[in-house]
């Protein structure tokens, strides 16, 4: 058997297009620009780069983008300030406050001081708990990435086994909640889970997020099985850098039905979903029915 490839890469042109359709419409029957704000403090190399795309993104869907760069020595108070008034802007839809922060910047303190219906990165405590009780909330991007190439892929998700590798608060846990949601029945596995390859065998899904690169080999995918890698390691191997998921790829191919590549396959997904994110703020924040496609 040899995996079905998930192009990532293609699945987020066809979410942009999307997201600049209903934008269009926004504009052109109810007079409103949907608009996102990122803010960046310090000067990440990284970071930066996520943020120049993020904003040539959203201008190219037809969205506002408002970019506030701050020094690396700001203080917390006027950090706070600027959110603040991004908060009582009627013109801003969307808060990003990229991460990481400086490390003398409280990073919970600064995501819950975002107004929760403009938290489109959906980090904010009253997000998680809404998502965690299954009512409408702002959903984070990458799970919601995900969950949506699992839909294409597969229509219903309903009864299926779901296993996710990782416990992390911005993957692991709402992917979790986004798989309930959809009626799979749901093991969030960790570094601590006994037995961790027999619990991955018993899966129709897997989503791996764990931070290991090429943790998860072939031999503990089930035949058939649909493998989403939201891993993105950096690695030296033949005296080359490369990126790779925390799946092995190579021999992971050679038995799932379907498999996310790295790169191009989930790390595409995130932007296109902040930008998603986006147009269901602007559309919630004015009484619009929701962007269909595009939520949860």
């Amino acid at each position: 058997m040899t995996a079905a490839i998930i192009d990532g890469k293609a699945f987020a042109a066809t979410v942009r297009e999307k997201v600049a359709g209903h934008v269009a419409r926004l504009k052109e029957e109810n007079g409103i620009t949907p608009g996102l704000a990122v803010v960046l403090v310090g000067e990440d190399p990284a970071s930066q780069v996520y943020v120049r795309s993020k904003g040539k993104q959203t201008v190219e869907v037809g969205m506002n983008s408002y970019e506030h760069k701050m020094d690396a020595d700001t203080s917390e108070a006027d950090l706070l300030a600027v959110i603040e008034k991004l908060n009582n802007d009627p013109a801003v839809h969307g808060i990003l406050v990229q991460l990481p922060l400086p490390g003398h910047l409280n990073e919970d303190l600064i995501i819950n001081s975002i107004a929760p219906e403009k938290d489109v990165d959906g980090f904010h405590i009253s997000n998680v708990g809404l998502l965690g009780t299954g009512q409408k909330s702002m959903v984070p991007c990458t799970p919601l990435g995900c969950l949506m190439m699992l839909r294409d892929y597969h229509g219903s998700l309903s009864g299926m086994n779901a296993v996710v590798i990782g416990r992390s608060n911005i993957v692991g846990k709402p992917m979790a909640q986004l798989l309930l949601g959809d009626s799979c029945t749901v093991t969030i596995a960790h570094s601590r889970t006994k037995d961790l390859p027999e619990v991955v065998r018993g899966a129709d899904i897997v989503v791996a997020a764990v931070g290991r690169p090429e943790m998860v080999p072939g031999d503990w995918i089930r035949e058939g099985a649909t493998v989403i890698d939201v891993g993105i390691n950096r690695i030296e191997r033949d005296g080359k850098t490369r990126l790779v998921g925390d799946v092995d790829f190579e021999s992971a191919s050679k038995v799932a039905g379907a498999i996310t590549p790295v790169p191009g396959g989930v790390g595409p997904m995130t932007i296109a979903c902040l930008l998603a994110n986006t147009v269901t703020a602007c559309c919630r924040a004015n009484g619009l029915a929701e962007p269909e496609g595009l939520t949860a």
